[in-house]
């Protein structure tokens, strides 16, 4: 079966917990989670190369698609039956226009607001 990978920043306290909240609600399994530690200098992603993966989560779709920060966490609940429906509401029109900056100044401050790991949590 064919999953998401998502790419999430392993020190980040805040994306740890993300990544735990949205894996307790996989039920299906859909999701593959890699920290961005994990795949650099590794060319086993080379579809991220060049691209800003501590600064914003990256996902690459079941369809093959590269996404990045707010919709990655829209195609997220998409993908997850309990949050079908957040997802959908961010999927209207004009949303993203609201979303993404929000999104950026959210993931700008979170070491501010969250700490760093000094080391990767894979767990």
């Amino acid at each position: 079966m064919k999953k998401h990978i998502v790419f999430y920043d392993a020190q980040c306290p805040f994306c740890f917990y993300v990544k735990k909240t949205f894996r307790t609600f996989d039920f299906l399994h859909q999701i593959k989670w890699v920290a961005v530690q994990e795949t650099e200098g590794t060319g086993k992603y080379p579809y991220l190369e060049g691209r800003n993966t501590l600064d914003e989560i990256h996902m690459l779709t079941k369809e093959g698609e590269v996404k990045q920060g707010f919709e990655t966490i829209r195609k997220l609940l998409l993908s997850l039956p309990l949050f079908t429906v957040i997802g959908i509401l961010l999927s209207f029109p004009g949303v993203d226009r609201i979303g993404s900056p929000l999104y950026r100044w959210f993931s700008d401050h979170r070491h501010q607001w969250f700490g760093r790991y000094d080391l990767p949590r894979y767990a």
